[in-house]
């Protein structure tokens, strides 16, 4: 009895010591440096445009048609409901929805539907991705700059602005964030 006692103790012991440092501690310190060396990310990459909180930079939004468009979200651009659409390469209804997406983006932007660039008609992992290729994004800098009455040189430049290039130098692919550029827009 007393030998079970003692190993209910210990245990308590162990448990409000565990709880302490792994439940309080350590999340207040991981906190506490990412707010100093990371503060940006760690609040939210929130853009402001005049002072005025708009968006993430992190979570792609849907634009209307004097904006420069994000890929296609499965998710409808909701945090809550961050998900791919799970279909296959073969499903007939993925194959559907890209031969539409296609053609809207060849007519929004006045091209032929060759000249669309694969992640104007598909969907993220998330739903929710906020970058687009430079191929995409120069596609539709000719809309954007005649829809906000800007000169086409100024519109590429914004691009060229929010142009990221690959993570470490070597990670990933370029990319465009349209958040920013268009936080860019909105400025001018």
């Amino acid at each position: 009895m007393a030998s079970s006692l003692r190993q209910a103790g210990v245990a308590v012991r162990a448990l409000v010591l565990f709880t302490v440092v792994l439940g309080v501690a350590y999340p207040l310190a991981m906190t506490g440096v990412a707010q100093v060396l990371f503060h940006d990310q760690a609040n939210g990459s929130i853009v402001r445009v005049h002072g005025q909180e708009v968006a993430s930079s992190l979570i792609g939004q849907q634009y209307g048609e004097r904006w420069f468009q994000t890929r296609p979200s499965a998710a409808d651009y909701d945090g809550m409901g961050s998900a791919a659409s799970q279909y296959g390469p073969n499903n007939p209804e993925l194959v559907r929805l890209i031969d539409e997406r296609r053609r809207a983006v060849a007519e929004l932007e006045g091209v032929s539907p060759d000249r669309v660039p694969p992640d104007a008609v598909t969907a993220s992992g998330s739903g929710l991705d906020p970058h687009i290729s430079p191929a995409y994004a120069a596609l539709q800098v000719n809309r954007v700059a005649r829809a906000r009455g800007l000169p086409v040189a100024e519109v590429r430049k914004l691009v060229q602005e929010n142009t990221e290039g690959r993570t470490f130098g070597f990670l990933g692919e370029p990319r465009v964030n349209v958040v920013s550029l268009n936080a860019a827009l909105a400025a001018l």
